[in-house]
């Protein structure tokens, strides 16, 4: 205090309203963005300068090699590289991107926003989640702008329309799921600038029981599709090996075919899921390979993967097998499609199940586009499976399967219980607790097991009826111990009337008087 009412100390000037503090927290996210796109690039360049130094002929020094991988740290984005070193002297794209190769900047980016949006210290600065995506955003399109610069001077420059929009559409969607995990990945009401009825439609879990069934649906397509390959890749063992060890004889070479190859796999298994639904991929102009034939000669390059192909001609049974897939697809979707609660009708049932069908349709539309694309100029203009006609055929398979399974298995599982066996009211009543010989022994030894508590049961006198003087006196019958029967008659009256009087069963002893215990005499609280 004596500091502040001091002549002469003058308190720190509070900031003005127009003018707007740096945030650390910001800046940071920047920093955050830059380093994943710098640490994709750096793993990139190292593995390419590993490979040009193991290399025995390298056509290029250091520069180009780094050169060319900002080119692969761009496709990897799904841009397409140009490749002007052709026979014809025309520049021939390159547009297949390795699926594998898009996980290592979707993993990066989504790291970085996710340790931008989380606060370990309480009093750390927390920004919003849009600051946090817009900060991350900004540095990582910053280095991917200097990339396809860089790039461009390579053997296989970018092109700059195609990176344009790819690396932004990239970078935005795994900034948006890193933001969106470090805020507990809510599942809140939507924006208020869409409409009310749009808001209330999304609530209804209809349509997250639909995003899993229409997942699993597209993980079925996909699991079968890599079940294809690898058979098809052992059914082709002796070609396949041939074409691997034709390609270089060096060991360098070798291993970069084989992690080319491994990049691949995801396309592979996109590729088969399109075979299996019906049609297939494109191997070039006018050349499609289906379950149903094989027309064409294809000019493809040596690669250990495309000897994997099928054989040209119509098909045989092994290859309508593929259809398989699709059904157990459809099987899985109607499956996961169906609520565990009894109050959802048959007809929501089946509307969940069409929109699962819908979601695995728009799934394997998007993993056809992606896994796609040009491997050169004219013939190869055309490579892999056509996104639309895939995303349909997937969405007729599972809709025409997903739809009476899921209505089928709701009927099953909630099927209503057996109802009681009617019994005739005139009927004796089977049961041995209500036999008299067995209903007084379990009451004997329950008795003799809880002492005093259980009185004793004295059997109700019967009383005696004198027979009358008229009937003639019938045969003694033999003893025989009758079975009790309980009978509900209807309008029976159970007023007391004339009759003998009953007589009263005497009365159990009580329990001995207790002696020593001081009533205390309970005193009103005070108030």
């Amino acid at each position: 205090m004596t500091q502040v009412t001091e002549r002469g100390t003058r308190l720190s000037a509070a900031p003005r309203a127009g003018v707007r503090r740096r945030s650390p927290a910001a800046a940071a996210c920047v920093v955050g963005g830059a380093v994943a796109a710098g640490l994709g690039l750096g793993f990139l360049a190292v593995l390419v300068i590993v490979l040009w130094i193991s290399s025995p002929y390298p056509d290029s020094g250091p520069g180009g090699a780094l050169h060319l991988a900002a080119g692969l740290w761009l496709l990897a984005h799904g841009t397409e590289l140009l490749r002007y070193e052709t026979l014809s002297g025309v520049p021939a794209p390159v547009g297949v991107t390795p699926l594998l190769l898009v996980a290592l900047p979707v993993l990066l980016m989504r790291r970085a926003a996710r340790l931008g949006g989380a606060s370990d210290e309480e009093d750390e600065e927390v920004l919003p989640a849009t600051a946090v995506f817009s900060a991350v955003l900004c540095g990582y399109l910053a280095v991917g702008a200097f990339a396809t610069v860089y790039a461009a001077g390579g053997p296989m420059p970018a092109d700059p329309i195609s990176a344009a929009w790819h690396v932004p559409l990239v970078a935005v969607l795994a900034a948006a799921g890193g933001v969106w995990g470090a805020k507990g990945r809510p599942l809140g009401p939507l924006p208020n600038w869409l409409p009310g009825g749009v808001r209330r439609g999304f609530v209804r879990p209809r349509y997250a029981l639909a995003l899993r069934a229409g997942a699993g649906g597209a993980l079925v397509l996909l699991g079968g599709g890599a079940l294809l390959v690898g058979a098809s890749l052992a059914w082709h063992g002796a070609q396949v090996q041939a074409s691997f060890l034709s390609l270089t004889g060096v060991w360098s070479g070798r291993f970069a075919v084989l992690l080319l190859a491994l990049a691949l796999i995801p396309n592979a298994m996109v590729w088969g899921a399109a075979y299996a639904l019906g049609p297939g991929f494109a191997l070039g102009a006018e050349v499609t390979a289906t379950p149903l034939g094989f027309a064409g000669a294809p000019a493809l390059p040596r690669f250990p993967l495309l000897e994997a192909l099928p054989a040209a001609g119509p098909g045989t049974p092994l290859t309508w097998a593929a259809a398989g897939v699709p059904v157990v697809a459809g099987l899985a979707v109607g499956w996961f499609a169906v609520r565990r609660a009894r109050e959802v009708s048959y007809g929501e049932t089946a509307l969940t199940a069409a929109l699962g069908a819908l979601v695995c349709g728009l799934a394997m539309a998007g993993l056809a586009a992606v896994s796609a694309g040009p491997l050169g100029s004219r013939r190869l203009a055309e490579f892999g499976p056509v996104w639309w006609a895939t995303g349909a055929a997937a969405f007729a398979w599972t809709l025409v399967l997903a739809v009476p399974v899921a209505v089928g298995v709701h009927a099953w599982r909630y099927r209503p219980a057996e109802g009681p066996v009617a019994v005739d009211a005139d009927a004796p009543v089977d049961d041995g607790w209500h036999d008299s010989g067995v209903r007084e022994l379990r009451w004997e030894a329950m008795r003799k097991a809880a002492g005093t508590l259980v009185p004793e049961i004295v059997p109700e006198p019967v009383p005696l009826v004198p027979p009358a003087a008229s009937a003639p006196a019938a045969p003694a019958a033999p003893a025989v111990r009758a079975r009790r029967a309980v009978t509900v008659v209807a309008g029976l009256d159970l007023r007391p009337g004339p009759g003998p009087a009953p007589v009263a069963p005497p009365v159990p002893p009580g329990p001995p008087p207790v002696i020593g215990v001081r009533v205390l005499a309970r005193r009103k609280p005070p108030a």
